[in-house]
């Protein structure tokens, strides 16, 4: 009965509920899914689980009808897949450890984040371990390392900056992750700022231009690097953000924020430098250069696939082809940013 699998509308039936609920559920972490091509499935033992679980209190919500309820984010994800579907997806725990020590027993690894670069290194880690599955979790820096914690994910992306301290991630890392140390690892350095029309046209240059009357701001979802960086930037500026038209408008990617501006429905967004070199219509004003860095579990640094991984940040192979896409800073690639 284990090796069952259920559709999101059978799943529905099933729990007498909407099939749009289900995919919040999923969406929200509170059910396993994966991904068949385009295609959602549940394992029978994940909707057991999530019953075992309904019963205890942790009941599915109803759908709401916001941008983030687009059911074509997954919770987990093979690497394969990632380049159908870039979108951060954030995350909701309610398992227990368990699942991060059983994944590799299970022959998964769970990593979480966004950026096309761990396409890349899960490729270098496929060629080195054929029989482990790499999996994505599509989650928001904050929803990463809170995902770490409850043992949903094996490693972790983030790039969450501090203003009290100018520091990225490692205080976040410090209480997020309380009686779990933790290794911070730097992947890449990237620049942080506007998607703009071509030409500027509305010369949105400073984070106080955001609060002007004129302007039609699109958000990232709570819980993301971008996020973080505007709250933190508009609270410098004493900006209070209900003078910021379009806060409450949120899409949860780089890409997607840029295509929103890109199609005039907002005149600005804020995002990685990136995702503006791939939509030739706009144009990047920088602000903020941004540490993006990797986090594991200590006690499970000693474990052949971390070591792998390890080794691959330090490779020429991987540098260079990272260095070959362009728009990234690699001069730190590989280095250990902080052990908290």
């Amino acid at each position: 009965m284990s090796n069952v699998t259920y559709t999101p509308e059978e799943v529905a039936n099933i729990l007498k509920i909407s099939k749009f609920t289900v995919y919040e559920m999923i969406k929200r972490g509170d059910l396993s899914a994966y991904r068949i091509g385009r295609k959602f499935r549940i394992q029978n033992s994940d909707l057991e689980d999530y019953i075992r679980k309904s019963k205890g209190g942790y009941l599915a919500q109803p759908a709401t009808t916001t941008s983030e309820q687009s059911p074509s984010n997954p919770q987990y994800a093979p690497v394969s897949t990632m380049a159908d579907n870039p979108n951060e997806f954030p995350e909701t725990s309610t398992h227990s450890n368990y699942a991060r020590r059983s994944s590799l027993q299970n022959g998964s690894l769970v990593i979480c984040g966004q950026d096309i670069l761990l396409d890349i290194l899960t490729r270098h880690l496929q060629k080195q371990f054929p029989h482990i599955s790499f999996l994505r979790q599509y989650s928001g820096s904050l929803d990463g390392l809170i995902a770490l914690y409850h043992g949903q994910a094996n490693v972790v992306t983030t790039h969450l900056w501090d203003s009290h301290t100018n520091e990225y991630n490692l205080p976040y890392v410090r209480y997020l992750l309380p009686g779990y140390p933790a290794s911070v690892v730097n992947i890449v350095y990237r620049m942080e700022g506007f998607y703009v029309a071509k030409g500027n046209p509305k010369k949105i240059l400073t984070w106080s231009d955001l609060a002007r009357p004129d302007i039609r701001f699109v958000n990232r979802e709570r819980g993301s690097g971008a996020r973080v960086l505007l709250d933190e930037q508009l609270r410098l500026a004493d900006i209070p953000h209900q003078r910021v038209q379009g806060y409450a408008d949120e899409e949860m990617s780089h890409m997607a924020v840029a295509s929103r501006v890109a199609r005039g429905e907002a005149d600005v967004g804020l995002g990685i430098e990136k995702a503006a070199m791939q939509v030739s219509s706009l144009d990047f004003v920088p602000l903020h250069k941004e540490r993006y860095d990797m986090v594991m579990l200590m006690e499970d640094l000693v474990k052949p696939h971390f070591q792998a991984l390890l080794s691959i940040l330090k490779s020429d192979s991987f540098r260079n082809e990272v260095a070959g896409i362009g728009g990234y800073d690699i001069s730190e690639m590989g280095k250990i940013m902080g052990e908290v």
